[in-house]
């Protein structure tokens, strides 16, 4: 399947709402910037120095927890994906990266002039960024723009037009870490529930748009899905997660073993996910 196939699939399945029409169909006109399909390959292990230690384990990575410092020891490049039609980043209309107030740390709530807070079960987003090209380094000064729906599985400056919430740009700290404070994303007709993210060498680079590394996909697992969508406002994800698998979604179809994070938490107080991503200058 191509990239212009799989964001016109994903166009196709997402429900519309009437605030976002006009936004939707002044972005339609231009064009989609696609990425290749993603493939699965080798894991990612990751340890953490410290004084005491616990062992977490998702598909693609095992993460051992002995302090704060993570000292990744295996990686593989994150597989690349499609940024779908909602990218807010000027490939597809809205431009969010150009926006003053777009770095930051807590995305649920819109800036620069736009009106709406995202509302939902909390979920705060972590990457750690890393070098395999030079042993699983920290991607030290890398920034990550990162984007998903809100509650009602709408995306804001197309289907949410009004917003400009739950997108973000950070920097990698010393230890190649980013942090997102945000909500946990609606499962929404025709995909598995899921965060985008693409990675740029620094922040002067992501809020202008260059030198792009890579676009890509999280996959949340589903036993922390089922959780979530227990929880008031998520009524409608739970059909629409009965109806969709990984192995049918157009984008985790073929391997999510490097794109589903730990997960730590509860519905209540929240949930944390770690995820590793690999980056290459020469893929």
């Amino acid at each position: 399947m191509t990239d212009a196939d799989r964001n016109e699939i994903e166009l196709l399945t997402r429900p519309v709402s009437r605030r976002g029409a006009l936004a939707l169909l002044g972005g339609l006109g231009l064009a989609v910037a696609g990425c290749s399909g993603g493939n699965d390959s080798n894991g990612a292990t990751a340890t953490t120095k410290g004084a005491s230690s616990s062992t977490s384990t998702s598909a693609g990575a095992t993460t051992t927890t002995t302090g704060t410092a993570a000292t990744v020891t295996s990686c593989a490049v994150i597989p690349e994906e499609t940024g779908g039609p909602y990218p807010g980043d000027g490939s597809n209309g809205p431009d969010v990266l150009s926006e003053n107030g777009v770095v930051r740390k807590d995305i649920r709530t819109s800036f620069d002039g736009a009106t709406g807070t995202a509302e939902g079960v909390p979920y705060t987003i972590q990457f750690t960024v890393v070098d395999v090209d030079h042993g699983c380094t920290p991607l030290t000064g890398a920034a990550v723009y990162v984007w998903h729906c809100d509650r009602d599985g709408d995306y804001s400056m197309y289907t949410a037009s009004d917003a400009n919430y739950l997108r973000g740009v950070q920097a990698a700290d010393a230890n190649g870490v980013v942090s997102f404070t945000s909500i946990f994303p609606a499962c929404y007709s025709g995909r598995w529930p899921h965060v985008h993210f693409e990675v740029y060498p620094s922040v002067d680079a992501a809020t202008g748009g260059t030198g792009k590394l890579v676009t890509s996909q999280l996959a949340l697992p589903k036993d922390v899905c089922d959780a979530v969508y227990a929880a008031s406002g998520y009524e409608q994800s739970v059909s629409n997660l009965s109806r969709v698998s990984l192995d049918s979604d157009m984008v985790f179809s073929d391997g999510v073993s490097l794109q589903t994070p730990s997960m730590t938490g509860n519905a209540t107080s929240g949930y944390v996910s770690s995820l590793v991503v690999g980056v290459s200058d020469s893929v």
